[in-house]
C-alpha cells in the first residue's frame, strides 16, 4: 500500500510541476474574481491553507475530494463582510452516502450594496442608484476509491451582474487527497501527512451583454435619410474566469489522546497573478464527549514568486464543536484576516452536522 501511495504522491508532484510553467503575470486580466474569496471560517483562519485539511462543506471551495472525509451529513453557512460594504454570503449542504460518497451544493453570493449613479452632468448624482452582484452554483461529488484515497470534482454556473447588464460561464473543479503514512507521530495512517491538490474554475470565458450597453447614434451624419435613432451596442470582450492551481501538505506533528496540532503548507498557482505559498496551523483540544476548541493562525501569500508584495498578511481565528449526539453536532468558527490598506475583514462561519 505504501508503494501505491508513493506512486500517487509522485505523480501529483509531476502534475504540479509541469502546470508551474513561467507566463507573464497577467494583473487585472480575469473576471469574477470573487471566486478567489475563500469559504468557511476554518480555512480563512489558517491562512487559506486549507487544500489537504479540509474535510467539510466548505471543501466545495477548497478541494472538492474533502468531501469525502466527511463522517456525517452537514450544512454550513457563512457571513462575511468584506470591505467598502461589500458582503459575502456561502450556503452549503452536503449528504453522505457510505456505498455511493458525498453529494453536496453550495451557493456563494457577494454583494455589492446600493451605488450612486452619476454622469458627467451630474457628478454629484442623478437621484438613482444601481446595485451589482456575483454568484455561483456548484454542485460536487466526492468519494474514497480506497481508505487512504479519494477524488473530488464540482460543476458551477457563475453569473455576474451590473445594474441591466450580466455575464455569465460554466466551469468545473477537480481535486485529489491522499492520506500517507509518513511522518505519522502515533504510526497510524490516519495521523500521517496528507497530500492534497485542487484545480477550481477551470471553464468558459464570461462576456458582458445588456440594455446598458445601447446607445443612439447616427452612421451617417453627412448624408441623407432618417438615421440617427439607430440603435448600436458596444461590443464586450470576452474575459477568463480566475483559474487556480493548488498543492498543499498537511502534518500533526502532535497528537495525543485529547490534543492535535495540525500544520499545512499550500502553493498556489494562479492566472492571473504570480505563484504564492500560503502557511496555516491548528491546535485542537479535545473533551471526550462534550466537544473540541480549536485555536487557528496562519498567513496568505507569505511567499511570492519574483519578489512580489502580498496584498494580505496574517489571520487568526478559532472554533468550537458541540457534540449533541454520537452523530450529531454544532460548529462555530471564527476568522480574521488583514488585507493591508483596505482593512481588516471578519468571517463567522455556523455549521450542523448530523
Amino acid at each position: 500500500m505504501i508503494n501505491r501511495q508513493f506512486l500517487v504522491i509522485l505523480t501529483i508532484l509531476a502534475l504540479t510541476v509541469t502546470g508551474w510553467s513561467k507566463q507573464p503575470y497577467r494583473m487585472g486580466t480575469t473576471t469574477a474574481n470573487f471566486l478567489e474569496i475563500g469559504v468557511g471560517g476554518a480555512g480563512l483562519s489558517m491562512g487559506d491553507a486549507y487544500v489537504a485539511s479540509s474535510n467539510d462543506v466548505s471543501s466545495i471551495y477548497w478541494n472538492p475530494a474533502g468531501l469525502a472525509w466527511m463522517d456525517n451529513n452537514q450544512a454550513l453557512f457563512m457571513y462575511q463582510p468584506w470591505v467598502v460594504d461589500v458582503n459575502t454570503l456561502f450556503a452549503g449542504f452536503g449528504l453522505n452516502f457510505p456505498t455511493i460518497g458525498t453529494i453536496a451544493l453550495g451557493v456563494f453570493a457577494m454583494s455589492y450594496g446600493d451605488i450612486e449613479v452619476t454622469t458627467m452632468e451630474y457628478q454629484e448624482g442623478t437621484g438613482e442608484s444601481y446595485t451589482a452582484m456575483d454568484y455561483s452554483v456548484s454542485l460536487a461529488y466526492s468519494r474514497r476509491l480506497v481508505n487512504w484515497f479519494s477524488f473530488g470534482a464540482s460543476a458551477k454556473f457563475v453569473s455576474s451582474q451590473i445594474w441591466h447588464s450580466n455575464a455569465s460561464a460554466m466551469a468545473v473543479d477537480l481535486g485529489v487527497l491522499v492520506q500517507t503514512q509518513f511522518f505519522s507521530p502515533t504510526g497510524k495512517q490516519e495521523n500521517g501527512m496528507k497530500i492534497g491538490m485542487s484545480i477550481s474554475n477551470y471553464g468558459s470565458r464570461m462576456r458582458y451583454d445588456g440594455m446598458d450597453l445601447l446607445f443612439p447614434t447616427d452612421i451617417d451624419p453627412y448624408g441623407e435619410g432618417n438615421y440617427q435613432n439607430l440603435q448600436a451596442k458596444y461590443r464586450m470582450q470576452d474575459w477568463e474566469l480566475p483559474l487556480i492551481f493548488r498543492v498543499g501538505i498537511s502534518v500533526d506533528p502532535l497528537v495525543l489522546s485529547n490534543q492535535r496540532l495540525t500544520l499545512e503548507v499550500d502553493a498556489l498557482h494562479p492566472n492571473n497573478m504570480s505563484e504564492y505559498i500560503n502557511l496555516g496551523g491548528q491546535y485542537s483540544f479535545i473533551v471526550p464527549g462534550f466537544g473540541d476548541f480549536h485555536l487557528r493562525g496562519g498567513y496568505k501569500g507569505m511567499f511570492m514568486i519574483n519578489d512580489q508584495v502580498s496584498q494580505y498578511g496574517p489571520t487568526f481565528g478559532g472554533g468550537f464543536k458541540w457534540l449533541l449526539s454520537p452523530s450529531q453536532s454544532f460548529n462555530i468558527d471564527y476568522a480574521f484576516r488583514s488585507i493591508g490598506d483596505l482593512g481588516n475583514v471578519h468571517c463567522t462561519s455556523v455549521a450542523v452536522a448530523f
